[in-house]
């Protein structure tokens, strides 16, 4: 690793610890030339699979769109972060699937219906009704009287 002051490119590992999410490793590092200490930080890299839209095209996994719909959903709703960080990690480790090169988008929105439904129902209804693009107000009645009894 260079130094980010100098560019001198022998900067020893002086410190080693979790960062604080427990999901990348925190290094801290001092250049042997300007002895300028600096932090790198470390996560091992993950091939998700592409992400098949409707329309057919591809685009690459992203993490925070997941994270986005699920703060839409959850809006003004009592759930921690530390519930939808869990539930966002249950999805990602289903579609850690080696076999598994592309998925489709719909797979993905069943998988947040499911953790949302566990979740809070008030945002299961939320996302629901915009994922599951119901005809007409009687489909949404039916779905709105299926959930309230479960």
């Amino acid at each position: 690793m260079k130094c980010p002051f100098c560019g001198h490119a022998d900067t020893p590992v002086v410190e080693t610890r979790l960062a604080d999410d427990d999901t990348q490793l925190r290094r801290r590092r001092k250049c042997s030339k300007c002895e300028r200490r600096f932090t790198t930080y470390e996560r091992p890299e993950i091939s998700f699979p592409m992400v098949v839209k409707k329309d057919g095209s591809r685009v690459e996994y992203e993490r925070r769109k997941l994270e986005g719909s699920f703060q839409l959903a959850l809006r003004k709703r009592p759930v921690s972060a530390e519930l939808v960080a869990a539930a966002i990690d249950r999805i990602e480790e289903k579609l850690l699937v080696p076999s598994l090169r592309e998925v489709p988008s719909s797979r993905i929105g069943q998988l947040v219906i499911r953790e949302l439904k566990k979740m809070d129902k008030v945002a299961y209804v939320r996302f629901a009704s915009v994922y599951q693009s119901f005809e007409d107000i009687d489909e949404f009645k039916a779905f709105l009287d299926d959930v309230k009894g479960s």
